[in-house]
């Protein structure tokens, strides 16, 4: 055990690798704050966070001005208090996003210490409980996309191996119900269809959609109302065989706790980077285990594969590659199913000499 000694912090922008439009917004960057923390023994974690295009900045801030300098001489083994302290440092603006960004670009760089000093992957310090999770691609079933694009994309991922497609819904319903149907005629009936709303509807419309789309034979329907309205939920899923998911837009432990007490889902997609890091998502993840409820989280899947191997009640990877300009290895892939990383650490294999190339300008600092 060593005393970290220095921490450094630095922020890429990530262009997506291909258009990206849902029913409320347009994903046209990720801010990826980093931050490599260093122990006495010369060991240096890495870790990271992302934003959607806006907030990065302030993340970076309250990084340099008042986590990191909190945590210098605190012994890196310390992950749970680490994370405790942190959450009451910044009691006053949690729960909110720009704190649990910011927790999680550090909670990772320490798992990722921890692991490199006991040189153990993250799948295996975290649990060891799946050898491969099966994947489902994203980068195909955008709104603002035809019909017939959709259809090929669906197609083109079959016969690549994924085991399922996600399609964003927000169309007019008899639109939407179409399009659906569109995919599902094609691909026929073992290949998954997801469909993801992005907190879009009421509750009423949330209900009659879920009504048209039940016969379509879909997996799940995603963030159909606002994140925040827990009543909404429980309605909905009282009116609906479909499975309903959420937790991308959900920041705390708590408000997962409250989801699963008042069955109003039954998909959780905690976010490693949204809910402040490895050590509240594993919280979220056994407490969903403990409902008999399945984690399918969402976006970084090369940070998910090796969470998701670690617990039992994992499904699903969502895929949408995005560090692949950042790293020198990629996610293995086997027959539609990602395989962790055995190498010490989180999994990723950085490329630092590319990320030096892509620093946004004035982001880069040292605390020591």
């Amino acid at each position: 055990m060593a005393k970290i000694v220095r921490i450094d912090l630095l922020m890429v922008d990530l262009k997506p690798k291909v258009k990206r439009v849902d029913a409320i917004q347009s994903f046209v960057s990720q801010e990826t704050p980093i931050v490599r923390i260093t122990d006495a023994d010369g060991v240096t974690g890495t870790g990271y966070s992302y934003t959607i295009g806006t907030g990065g900045h302030s993340v970076m801030e309250l990084l340099n001005r008042t986590l990191c300098p909190a945590i210098i001489g605190r012994d890196a083994y310390d992950i749970e208090s680490i994370w405790r302290d942190l959450l009451f440092l910044t009691h006053a603006t949690t729960i909110g996003a720009i704190t649990a960004i910011a927790m999680a670009a550090i909670d990772t760089a320490l798992w990722d210490l921890k692991c490199r000093k006991l040189g153990l992957p993250l799948h295996k310090l975290a649990g060891g409980a799946q050898k491969e999770i099966p994947l489902y691609t994203t980068e195909g079933g955008w709104l603002h996309l035809e019909q017939s694009a959709l259809v090929e994309d669906a197609l083109r991922a079959q016969a690549d191996g994924f085991k399922g497609a996600k399609l964003k819904v927000g169309r007019p319903i008899h639109e939407d119900v179409a399009r659906i149907t569109a995919v599902r005629e094609a691909v026929g009936p073992g290949f998954e269809i997801f469909t993801d709303a992005n907190q879009a509807f009421a509750v009423d419309e949330a209900i009659r959609r879920a009504r048209a789309y039940e016969p379509l034979d879909i997996g799940w329907l995603e963030e159909p109302l606002p994140a925040d309205d827990i009543s909404g939920h429980v309605r909905l899923s009282e009116h609906t065989s479909l499975p309903i998911a959420v937790g991308e837009s959900l920041y705390s432990v708590s408000h997962f706790r409250e989801y699963l007490q008042r069955h109003a889902a039954s998909v959780i997609q905690v976010d490693v980077g949204r809910i402040g890091g490895i050590t509240p998502w594993l919280k979220v993840a056994h407490m969903a285990e403990c409902f008999n409820i399945v984690v399918s989280p969402h976006f970084l899947m090369e940070l998910h594969v090796s969470l998701c191997a670690a617990v039992p009640n994992a499904r699903w990877v969502e895929y949408i590659p995005q560090l692949d300009d950042l790293t020198t290895e990629r996610m293995t892939i086997q027959n539609g199913k990602a395989r962790p990383s055995d190498a010490p650490g989180l999994g990723i294999a950085w490329d630092f000499a590319a990320i030096d190339r892509q620093v946004v300008e004035g982001s880069r600092s040292t605390i020591q």
